[in-house]
């Protein structure tokens, strides 16, 4: 028997392991927030469900079934007389005030929140946080031109709040100009504001500013920064304003046409990630960097899917929430049975995009 591709074979089967389990946890803790608003508004419950398709495990608890179904690519909170006006049952959704049917609307994208700001406090717990401080300024560049230095600490880019350098690298990813980027910095305490003209990566196809960034320098090694308690609350916080962020930017930037849907991972693409870099801090010996990285994308998938869901497209959160939001101005409900149309129409769009994505994604796999 071949003892290193056993060993390979069983790293593979815990990595997919781990990764069914972050996406369940995910999917859970959304439709959690969902389903504890329900109760808390006396709205019934008919299934709680993680996981989409056929059902393979299921449990009756009062009027609740609660299912475990074979995809776990979604999940649902089936609530009582939620596309039927007529149930007259006053512990249906749609006889529910409007502030109530809001809160529960909005109750799985928050808990998304809330997820991925408890996970950054274990992360900046176990591993510390990340900073605007400069680590390295490559000769010849557009930031040693403008008398940047290493342990300088960027607080603003083109006049934009920033706590992280990552933030910096993500506003330089889609920044398609050589224009000069005004960049703020502290250096003894003292605040400085530069102009840095970014030169272009043909390699990369991005414009960069010859620096890199975001950890302390201390005892001759780069590390991310100890935190106290309350260090940690702000920059949990600051994590996931990070992640926010990052994916409205993105968004912003998808819709505008300077990032293509073929470059967008779905759910079987971003697996794939998981699993590379599981295997690559796995390589580097230490337990710890395994968990801290499943740690990371659990916060990365949990505020992107929180995004996502406000989104004002039907069939997701965002869109019910809007249709309830006419009804709130208005003061007049959307026929059900109109709305059912639209999320349902909604519905077959976001599940064609699904498919394109998930088969872009495979054929990547093989490719690559």
């Amino acid at each position: 028997m071949n003892i290193s591709r056993a060993g390979g074979d069983l790293n593979t089967v815990v990595n997919i392991l781990v990764i069914i389990l972050v996406f369940g946890i995910i999917i859970m803790i959304h439709e959690l927030g969902h389903f504890l608003m329900c109760k808390w508004m006396g709205i019934g419950v008919i299934e709680f469900s993680i996981g989409m398709g056929p059902c393979i495990f299921k449990t009756q608890r009062g009027e609740t079934q609660y299912s475990i179904r074979c995809l776990p690519i979604g999940g649902y909170c089936m609530m009582l007389g939620e596309d039927d006006a007529e149930n007259e049952d006053e512990r249906a959704f749609p006889n529910k005030p409007i502030w109530s049917r809001i809160a529960v609307v909005l109750a799985g994208p928050v808990f998304n929140f809330l997820l991925a700001f408890f996970a950054s406090m274990l992360l900046i717990g176990l591993a510390g946080y990340l900073t605007g401080e400069i680590n390295y300024v490559g000769e010849g560049t557009g930031a040693e031109a403008a008398g940047i230095a290493e342990g300088d600490v960027i607080t603003h880019i083109n006049g934009e709040r920033i706590y992280d350098f990552r933030e910096v690298s993500v506003f330089m990813q889609f920044y398609s100009s050589e224009e000069p980027v005004a960049l703020t910095f502290l250096r003894d305490g003292q605040e400085h504001t530069v102009s840095v003209i970014p030169t272009y990566n043909e390699e990369t196809g991005v414009y960069q500013l010859g620096l890199s960034g975001g950890y302390h320098y201390e005892n001759g090694i780069y590390t991310r920064t100890r935190a106290n308690i309350w260090n940690n609350i702000k920059y949990s916080a600051l994590e996931l304003r990070y992640w926010i962020k990052t994916t409205i930017f993105s968004l912003v930037k998808l819709a505008t046409g300077h990032v293509a849907l073929n470059q967008v991972s779905g759910v079987v693409g971003t697996a794939d990630m998981m699993n590379s870099i599981m295997d690559e801090a796995r390589e580097s010996g230490d337990s710890l960097t395994v968990v801290l990285n499943v740690i990371n994308f659990l916060i990365l998938i949990s505020a992107n899917l929180g995004v996502m869901n406000l989104l004002p497209i039907p069939a997701l959160d965002g869109g019910r929430f809007l249709f309830l939001l006419v009804e709130l101005i208005t003061r007049k409900p959307i026929p059900k049975e109109k709305e059912a149309i639209i999320h349902a129409i909604g519905f077959v769009l976001l599940f064609a995009i699904m498919i394109l994505v998930t088969f872009k994604d495979i054929r990547n796999l093989f490719i690559s």
